[in-house]
């Protein structure tokens, strides 16, 4: 079964579920008079429109490219994902509202041992759903679902205190409801900034993941022309839509021939095991036929290594005909001003290199 036909098959597992829970809430709730299972029952309801939300962006996302957007839908899934976190804090905020007005006027529930069983069940019923969801969700890679089922989680644990509560109240007469209904919604409204935030920041654009960097370097670096791969950039387009480009690095003998060949190889490669499409492949030479450039070399990395926070220095080369040095340098995040210190770096090679011209990039720590 395909990844779009797995994530709405689960949330109508998902809709089906917390529709019958909240049916069944609401009613002892109404019946027990009590404001802690009635909300309760509201956030189920608020789950069910998760999940459906969840099949309408799943549904959008999988939508074919077009001339407006030739990189498809894929995004669509994080958005839908906002819109649950929307819903959460939504849910969060009126709940808390809820209970604010039944601690200034509380109101006495009445608990029967069938309405306590019969959210008891609840419980366990939540926390199956939400480890199902959360399973599923990482199997094929969907935020939503794993959103939804840590949120299925919280609920068990909000429904489970609210029969402690019920029986605190027929053993010792201690009416907790709107205080335990407080509670309940500063737990709905972290959980929905937490999904809000991991949500903006993959639509920003993070870092790419290290897991997976490593990956493609390791293939790149599996045929023996390329003795180091670098500038690693992905473009993710949705989940398991990712669009990237690298530089490789070759000896400066090698034709345009040869490293067309090599290129289609190492994209053939990398999507194949991946899934990962690498529309774009640089080149840097290394130098293979000059005594003198191994020396350059050697002595402008121990100037530039000499300073702290420096990842990395790749494509280097030097030209004796031309009488330049080029180089990249990695500055970590870390770094108060990486363009000062970038600065002040060049600036020193260039003091002990006077005869050469210094072409260096100040290169993004995009992957690790």
């Amino acid at each position: 079964m395909n990844r779009e036909n797995t994530i709405v098959r689960t949330s109508l597992v998902g809709i089906a579920a917390n529709v019958l829970l909240a049916a069944f809430k609401a009613a002892v709730g109404l019946l027990a008079n009590s404001i802690a299972i009635v909300l309760d029952a509201v956030n189920n309801l608020s789950d069910a429109l998760s999940s459906i939300i969840t099949i309408i962006g799943t549904k959008l996302a999988g939508k074919k490219p077009d001339k407006k957007h030739p990189f498809g839908y894929g995004r669509i899934e994080y958005l839908s994902t906002m819109i649950i976190a929307v819903i959460v804090l939504y849910a969060g905020i009126t709940s808390l509202t809820e209970s604010v007005k039944k601690i200034i006027s509380p109101e006495k529930p009445e608990y029967s041992g069938v309405m306590i069983l019969i959210v008891a069940v609840a419980v366990l019923v939540k926390v199956l759903l939400g480890l199902y969801f959360q399973r599923v969700g990482k199997e094929v890679n969907s935020d939503s679902l794993i959103d939804s089922g840590k949120d299925a989680v919280m609920d068990s644990v909000i429904s489970a205190s609210t029969v402690l509560a019920a029986v605190l109240y027929m053993l010792k007469g201690w009416s907790l409801e709107a205080w335990l209904g407080l509670i309940i919604s500063f737990f709905i409204i972290k959980s929905g900034v937490e999904m809000l935030k991991d949500t903006i920041s993959q639509i920003l654009g993070e870092r790419t993941d290290g897991e997976l960097a490593a990956k493609i370097r390791k293939i790149a670096l599996s045929f023996p022309e390329v003795r180091g791969v670098y500038d690693l950039f992905l473009n993710d387009y949705g989940p398991e839509r990712n669009l990237g480009s690298i530089h490789i690095e070759v000896p400066d003998y090698m034709t345009a021939e040869q490293i067309d060949v090599l290129i289609r190889k190492i994209q053939t490669k990398i999507h194949e095991e991946l899934g990962v499409i690498i529309s774009a492949i640089g080149i840097y030479a290394y130098n293979t036929k000059d005594n003198e450039a191994s020396h350059v070399e050697a002595d402008i990395r121990r100037i530039i290594f000499s300073h702290k926070n420096i990842k990395e220095v790749h494509g280097f080369n030097v030209s004796e005909e031309n009488h330049t040095v080029r180089f990249d340098i990695v500055i970590d995040f870390e770094e108060n001003d990486r363009h000062a210190l970038y600065n002040q770096i060049v600036q020193e090679i260039q003091t002990a290199f006077p005869d050469y011209t210094i072409n260096a990039v100040l290169d993004t720590d995009a992957a690790d």
